[in-house]
């Protein structure tokens, strides 16, 4: 045992984009140490070719495969699956000590330094501090810290139904008991804190080490035109367009190449993209997708692409399309329809009036009949 890693996790095609992105930036900062990366059986063939080409280590993680008492204790949670799978990276024994990233993070600048943190150093959250953000930690890689965590989590669960609400409950004295591992939020830049507080990240910005894509800032969601090779942020993060610009000329560069069609999903569909043209039919399918993505990932961009005046301007725009509508008829024309209609209702009235009397009539003559007998 012994070494440092940078670990990161993808559980299918689409966030395989984000991790080789992620080593990427890490080899262009510099780092010194390995790069390793914790896969799904979602994740291709030929996309795990590709994850080998720059991760020294890429590992197949699958709970249905477990046999242990504490994995199957857990099968019995199904809603902890995913959890389970980002904790397989304690099981990493060949490295002495690790940092885990989310595949939606960039490294931008160097930050080896972290490695010298003990387990469990993380940022705090944004939404609660004393919780700590999940998506970057320091740790140590023990087969018993994994069975301890995972017997816990069987029994536990987790408050928040994922991987960062568990291990604040296994790590439940990070926000009290050592300083030294609280990360500096530079280390974990949660990209929704640059809205909540721009005069901070406007101050401190050009500090950031490690820049954390959450929620419907991820870089592959965001209009990206293929002729400028210009990104556009979602409306009201414009400030976050340059480390967006970062991920795209990282992705541009050195992953787009790489891709194939016969990748899945948004990895499948990135292939087809030609860069320094004018946006294609392909291309603008391809925005389509990533369109739908959001939306059915609960990501929609309500102040942007899908604010209700460009909503209202599509509608407008469908509605210009359809036939032009016959001109009316001259009014003399009209007048005699009306009157035709007009004729044709009293003929109707009278037809019914005469109908009545004549039904009232034979009522009668049946009942004088009656009477008679």
């Amino acid at each position: 045992m012994g070494g440092y890693a940078w670990v990161t996790l993808a559980t299918n095609d689409a966030y395989s984009l984000g991790a080789l992105v992620l080593a990427h930036s890490l080899r262009r900062v510099g780092t010194k140490y390995e790069l390793a990366v914790l896969i799904t059986p979602g994740v291709t063939q030929i996309m795990r070719e590709k994850l080998l080409g720059i991760f020294s280590v890429v590992m197949e993680v699958n709970v249905l495969d477990s046999k242990d008492e504490a994995n199957l204790a857990l099968l019995a949670r199904p809603e902890l699956g995913i959890t389970f799978t980002k904790l397989h990276c304690w099981r990493l024994i060949q490295y002495e000590k690790c940092v885990f990233l989310d595949a939606d993070t960039l490294v931008v600048r160097n930050c080896d330094e972290l490695f010298e943190r003990e387990e469990l150093s993380a940022a705090p959250d944004v939404g609660w501090p004393d919780c700590f953000n999940s998506g970057v930690f320091v740790y140590r890689p023990s087969q018993q810290t994994f069975a301890s965590i995972t017997a816990f989590a069987a029994a536990k669960g987790s408050f928040d139904g994922g991987d960062q609400g568990l291990l604040n409950m296994y790590f439940s004295d990070w926000a009290r008991k050592d300083i030294s591992k609280h990360l500096p939020f530079i280390y974990n830049m949660c990209s929704t804190a640059t809205y909540s507080y721009l005069p901070a990240f406007k101050q401190f910005g050009d500090d950031v080490r490690i820049i954390h894509f959450i929620g419907i800032t991820k870089p592959w969601l965001q209009y990206f035109d293929t002729l400028t090779g210009v990104v556009q942020p979602p409306m009201g993060s414009i400030h976050l367009q340059p480390l967006l610009q970062l991920w795209w000329n990282i992705f541009c560069e050195k992953v787009h190449s790489q891709l194939s069609p016969v990748m899945a999903g948004l990895a499948g569909a990135l292939a087809q993209m030609t860069l320094g043209e004018p946006r294609s039919s392909e291309q603008i399918a391809l925005e389509e997708h990533m369109r739908k993505q959001s939306w059915e990932q609960g990501q929609i961009d309500y102040m942007g692409r899908d604010s209700f005046d460009n909503i209202w301007k599509k509608i407008c725009e469908t509605l210009a399309l359809a036939p032009p509508r016959l001109p009316s008829p001259p009014k003399e024309i009209r007048k005699s329809v009306k009157n035709k209609i007009d004729e044709t209702d009293e003929f109707i009235k009278s037809a019914e009036t005469t109908q009545f009397i004549k039904s009232t009539d034979e009522v009668d003559k049946r009942t004088g009949t009656e009477d008679s007998n």
